[in-house]
């Protein structure tokens, strides 16, 4: 029997396999926090990593923002250590690990400047294979700001990361990533379903203009019926709110039942406050797992 991931031990997490992690995700019930981090700048504790800072707040996942998997670099760990990131994250941390990989479209119709990405931030075969062999438990497909991911690419990228990588998969956008088109769609959702992802990812109520309750429900209402769980997100900068705007999103992506809430990195050196992280925790599952999680020896 698999353990929810909100009472497993480090030693149960690192065994498994892409199905039974999205098994663990599940069985928690909506109470699994993910926590995004810039990892190439100074962290807000310089000499450790956002990861170790999002760890110890209350983070159950772990998703690295702006890396480059073909010249990674994680502030906070030696030049070696960057090399082989995962493993050494797994080891200090003992979270589940993931990083966004961007589906950028070039023809896409852009509501401000197109930015360039490097290579090694793009979702594409070679990034696939490439997340495969330093291990990574998730990849995230989705847009930075301004960077121009469409729902189209995104989709085409899904079918690519099926053949390639094998971890789990979260699709869709935070935000409209410069892009001039409707955040979620059913229409999308179904296509990504249809692909294959694990996770369909979704802004939380609130993060972004016209994405409503009813949007929501629906969004997680069509996921979980096709056995595919859903991920709101604080990625519009509000991860600085205040702590009960914080707590707003959390209780209102509870209601509408989605199976892990993240939130973003655009606080203090590339992570969201960390009272934020810790206040959305207690938000969703209450202090005794709060501190379960915080609390836990990674030597277990």
């Amino acid at each position: 029997m698999i353990k929810r991931l909100i009472s497993a031990n480090v030693s149960d997490i690192m065994k498994m396999s892409a199905i039974e992690l999205k098994q663990s995700i599940k069985s928690s019930a909506g109470r699994v926090i993910l926590a995004e981090n810039v990892c190439s700048i100074t962290p807000q504790i310089p000499d450790i990593t956002n990861s170790e800072i999002a760890a110890a707040s209350g983070a159950d996942m772990i998703l690295l923002n702006v890396i480059d998997l073909f010249d990674p670099h994680v502030s906070g760990l030696t030049d070696d250590e960057s090399k082989d990131f995962v493993n050494v994250l797994h080891k200090l941390t003992g979270k589940v690990i993931g990083v966004n990989l961007e589906p950028v479209d070039e023809s896409a119709s852009m509501l401000e400047n197109q930015l360039t990405i490097s290579k090694g931030r793009h979702a594409t075969v070679e990034t696939f294979k490439r997340a495969n062999e330093l291990g990574l438990d998730f990849i995230c497909l989705t847009g930075n700001p301004g960077v121009g991911v469409t729902n189209k690419q995104i989709l085409e990228a899904i079918k690519n990361a099926k053949k390639h990588f094998n971890g789990l998969i979260i699709a869709g956008k935070m935000h409209g990533a410069g892009v001039d088109e409707k955040v979620i769609s059913e229409k999308a959702i179904q296509e990504f379903i249809d692909a294959g992802t694990d996770i369909i990812l979704v802004p939380a109520v609130g993060t972004v203009p016209g994405v409503r309750y009813e949007d929501l429900n629906t969004a997680v209402d069509l996921a979980h019926k096709q056995d595919v769980l859903v991920m709101s997100a604080i990625g519009t900068s509000q991860e600085t709110s205040d702590i009960e705007v914080i707590k707003r999103f959390a209780i209102d992506s509870k209601i509408a039942g989605v199976d892990i809430q993240h939130i973003g990195d655009a606080g203090p050196g590339g992570l969201a406050n960390v009272e934020n992280i810790y206040n959305l925790s207690v938000a969703v599952r209450g202090k005794k797992h709060t501190l379960s999680r915080i609390c836990r020896s990674i030597n277990r």
